[in-house]
This record gives structure tokens, sequence and C-alpha cells, in this order.
């Protein structure tokens, strides 16, 4: 999935109005601060106001200068302040892990600040000069809603000066990314720069208009929009063009690592604890990764003399890589493919859950102008207000590298019961606050999602030892993630050693490890989320399967996990020791 937008969600908090039932002096206080805090969110931060629905900051980009970082800081640190005067002891069960989990964000956001990893606003999976994707996820109905976009794209020059200025001081403060992977960017410059203003992604709304729009507007529409990108996209790029390749590009580390940054250490040990939401330092997740490969490599092991090869591992990974048996010809056939694979899933779904999200999704293609530094797929979340559903993005770019057997694994990930299950249906729970519905700890998020994959077990639909290795070979990635994200970021291991490290213990393509190893130091500590999660959540299974025994019913553990939204694992584990322990106590009065 993009993970960026996550991270974006995490700042987004409001309050679910209680209509009709009574507050105390200090609840109301803490649902008043929720509501205020949300439209100042909003505001703050239009883009991703207008993914979720909400439009009245449709016309403008976030102000990403210098001193408005500084100023939503400020402003942070005074609702901490705010927070403090509110008396939690007064609070129901409810608000006060609101509360907690509220307090919490700010007190992280604020923590991050000092790190000044805002001076670092794009890298190579996404940034300024990917924002025409942007448009995919707005409704365009009304002429009102183009010519908000149209607004946008005259403003675009102000929003490329704020950004060329923070990448400035970071040059400055030496606050830059390795050069390995901002090698990639200009490419995607000039993707942007195009002589036919209609071949451009910010073009892409005025393709087709709703039949409410009358033809002289859509020409009217066309033409604005057509004058924006020709006098002021294309120009602020050709302008970013020359800033990044003459200015920032020689300024970015030539080795990799976080190690390097400024009181480096320290931050990726932040990040560690941030995307975990545990205390774990990097050395013991580097441990814990190592431990993984090693119990996931000796099931590899079992599943490859299942299948009758005669070789090494080295040499069935490179069968598995290069066969033609396992790829299909076309992006048109790997398409269909993909949409097929997820039909089937769908069916199973019941039998595993007792919710289910109203929301749908679908599936589309990775636009193409990103697709060769992109991953294998990736989800896009619903908006709130029903205008556009779940998206399951697959990348089409090269199909001999995109192997029919991890299709399974990666669509039970991205879409159900994966990513689209569980955030479509933390965003239907009403009741809840909206930083909670619309937010998340991505350790909870991803840690579900792959989790959903190994259900492909309890559904059985690794119907055979290739899909089954697949599914293995996305957990030892996940595994392996463990090891190189330390290994780059606080061991010091060079891009080569990671890559080489994950080419020995999966089967993924070189071209996905290669991009994938760039992801990892683009973002530090961020892909530890997965296996973290993924870990907690089969044990807690284990632990309520031990304890309940014949009481254990799937179905309620998962509505359990799911019950409370995205949570740290913390909180996560208290809540289903809090079920078995009720649920103990019911079979217990039952024999007696």
């Amino acid at each position: 999935m993009r993970f960026w937008i996550f991270l974006l969600l995490l700042s987004s908090l409001t309050v679910w109005a209680q209509s009709g039932k009574p507050q105390s002096p200090d609840s109301k206080a803490l649902h008043d601060l929720f509501a205020s805090e949300w439209d100042y969110d909003m505001q703050q931060h239009p883009e991703q106001a207008s993914t979720l629905g909400d439009r009245r900051w449709n016309d403008r980009w976030t102000d990403a200068s210098l001193e408005a970082h500084a100023r939503r800081n400020q402003h942070n640190e005074g609702v901490l302040a705010h927070l403090g005067t509110i008396n939690r002891a007064n609070l129901s069960a409810a608000d006060q892990l609101n509360y907690d989990l509220f307090k919490k964000h700010y007190e992280e956001s604020t923590g991050e600040y000092k790190w000044h990893w805002f001076l670092l606003p794009l890298n190579q999976r996404g940034g300024i000069q990917t924002s025409f994707e942007l448009s995919d996820a707005l409704r365009f109905q009304t002429i009102k809603d183009y010519e908000d976009w149209i607004a946008r794209l005259r403003t675009f020059p102000q929003h490329m000066d704020q950004t060329v200025a923070l990448m400035r001081q970071g040059i400055k403060e030496r606050m830059v990314h390795p050069k390995v992977i901002m090698q990639r960017i200009p490419a995607q410059i000039d993707a942007q720069i195009v002589s036919d203003p209609t071949k451009s992604g910010y073009y892409k709304p005025f393709e087709r208009f709703s039949g409410e729009i009358a033809p002289a507007d859509q020409q009217r529409l066309k033409a604005a929009a057509t004058q924006a990108i020709e006098q002021q996209i294309v120009p602020s790029f050709k302008k970013f063009k020359e800033f990044f390749v003459n200015e920032y590009l020689p300024a970015c580390y030539d080795q990799v690592g976080a190690w390097q940054l400024p009181h480096g250490d320290e931050l990726y040990a932040f990040f560690v604890r941030h995307y975990t939401t545990t205390d774990v330092t990097p050395e013991q997740v580097h441990q814990i990764g190592l431990r993984e490969v090693a119990r996931i490599r000796a099931q590899m092991e079992q599943i490859m003399q299942q299948t009758g090869f005669k070789g090494t591992r080295d040499q069935y990974f490179k069968f598995l890589r290069t066969d033609p048996q396992f790829f299909y010809k076309t992006p048109e056939e790997l398409f269909e493919a993909y949409k097929v694979v997820a039909k089937t899933i769908d069916p199973n779904l019941v039998r595993m859950f007792r919710t289910l999200p109203r929301q749908p999704y679908g599936v589309e293609e990775i636009p193409a102008a990103v697709a060769p530094d992109t991953t294998a797929a990736y989800y896009r979340e619903g908006a709130p207000d029903g205008s556009r559903a779940g998206t399951y993005f697959v990348n089409l770019y090269k199909p001999e590298t995109r192997p029919k057997w991890e299709m399974m694994a990666l669509t039970l990930h991205e879409s159900v019961p994966g990513h689209h299950l569980q955030i479509a249906r933390a965003q239907e729970m009403g009741e809840m606050p909206k930083f909670r519905r619309f937010g998340g700890y991505t350790a909870f998020v991803e840690g579900w999602a792959l989790y959903a994959e190994s259900l492909g077990d309890d559904m059985h639909l690794y119907n055979d030892p290739y899909s089954k290795f697949g599914q293995l070979t996305y957990e030892m990635w996940r595994a392996v993630r463990l090891v190189v994200d330390t290994g780059i970021h606080a061991k010091h291991w060079s891009r080569e050693q990671a890559i080489q490290y994950f080419m020995d213990n999966a089967p993924k393509t070189e071209l996905d490890i290669v991009n994938e190893i760039d992801r990892y130091i683009a973002w530090p500590g961020q892909s530890l989320a997965y296996k973290t999660g993924e870990l907690k959540i089969k044990e807690l299974r284990a632990r309520a399967r031990q304890q309940l025994g014949d009481k254990f019913d799937l179905r309620e553990f998962h509505d359990v996990v799911l019950g409370s939204g995205a949570v740290p694992l913390d909180i996560l584990e208290r809540t289903v020791n809090e079920w078995i322990t009720e649920k103990s106590k019911s079979r217990e009065s039952q024999a007696n």
C-alpha cells in the first residue's frame, strides 16, 4: 500500500458527536478538543482533507514553508498543554483510551519535530514530483470540483518554491537522502515536463466530464487547465530539475543509512519505537529478524522437497525467478489474473469474519510514470463519504518479473482480508473518534495485513506448493526487513550488502528486491512494523486458542482484534487478554 497516506492520516484528529448522551465537563472538553483539532488539521493539510472527502480546502496545497512547520509544532505543544487541563480520571473507560491515544500522537509529533525529518519532503517513492496522483483520489462531478483543481495548478509554483526551500535547508543541516536513491528522481521530474499539456498527469481530470457539465463549460475548463499546465506546472518542474540536478543531488550522501544524519542513531531509535509501537532497540529487532529468517528458511526447504526439485536452494530460487511457466507474457494478462485472484478470495471471507465492511474495493494498475520505481502493489483507502471505493493497485511494469506464485499472498495482504477489510471496517466505526477511524498505527495496520496472508491457509487458498512457497516468500520478505533495515540504518550495512542478503534468503525478483531495499533506505524503521505486528497477532491467537480450548472461535477473535480500530500493540494485547478472561469466566460458570 502507499504508506505516506497513513502517516498523513495519523495527524487527523476529531470526535464523533455523541448526541443524546450526557457528558461530564471533562468529557465535553475532550470531545471539543477532538473536534477543533480535526478542523485545524484538515485546514493545515488540505490534500489529506480532499482524500477524505472534505472539500472545504480543495483549491490549495499544504503550506510547506519552514515557518508553517514551526507554527504547527508550536500549536501541537499547545494542544498537549490543553489536554493536560482535562482530568483523565473523570472520563469513561472508552474516553480514557481516546485520551491516551490522542496524547500519544501529539507527543510523538512534537518528538519527531526536533529531528527535522520534514526537511526530506520527497524520495523516489513519492513527493511533489508525483503530486498529480492526488487527482485520482478526488471526486470530479461539479464545475467547482474542476475549478478547485485548476486553482491548485495555478498556485503550484508557490508549492514548489516551498518544497525547494525545505530541501535547501536540508542541505545546510545535512538532512538529505543518499544519492543512490535520489538518482531516480530526475526521470520522474522529466515525466512532468511535457510539451503537450493534455499528456500531463495533472490534466487527467479533464479527459472526461459528467453529463451535468455543459459543453461550453467543459471547453472553458479544459482551456484553463491547459494554460495552467503550460504556464505554472511545466515551468515549475523545469526550475525544479535545474535545482535538483545542480544543487541537491551533489549534496546527497554517498553512503546509505540514517546513522550518517545529524543525531542519526537517536533518530533511528525513535523511528524504531514509533513504527513498532514498542520499546525494542534496533539490536533487539535485528536479532528477532535473524531468528525469523532461520525459522522460515527451514519451512521453505520442506516445500522445496515437496515439489521434487533436485538442486540447491539458490538453484530453486533461480528457477522460481526465471522459469516462463511462472509469468504472464503481457501486462493485460497479468491484470486480468490479479482480478481473478481477488474474486477467488471474496467468497471465503464469511468463514473467517463475523463483521465485513460495506465499502467495496476495485483493482487498478499502478500509474506507468511511477511503476518502474514502485514495488509490486499497494492499497489506497476509500473515501469515507462513499465517493471513492478502496483500490488495490498492482504493478504491471515488466510482467516477466511478476511471478504467479506471489499473487495470492500479495492480494490477501493488499485487498481482503488485509488492508481493505481492516481499513474500511475502521472507517465505518461511527461511534469512534475520527482520529481512530481514519488514523492508525503502522504496526497494527501492516501487522494485520501480513497476518492476513497466513489466513490463506485457513481458507485453503494456497492450493499448490508454489503458491504456498509464495506465502513463505512474503513472510520471509518481512523477516528479512528486520535484518536489513537495522543493518542499513544502525549497523552501517552497504546497499549491496542488504540486496545480497535479501537475494540469498527470498526468491523475489531482483527488480523488486532493489526497489524494496531502496524503499528501506528512504524510510528508516517503517518496514519493521509488519513483522512486529504480525508476530504479536499470531502470539495472541495462539494464547487465546490455548486458554479457551474448544471455546475458541476464530471469527470472534478477528472481531476482537479489529473491533477497536488500529491501536498500539500493547493496547491490542490488553484488549485480547480481557476478552480471553471474559470468555474463560463464561466457560467456568457454564461448567459449574
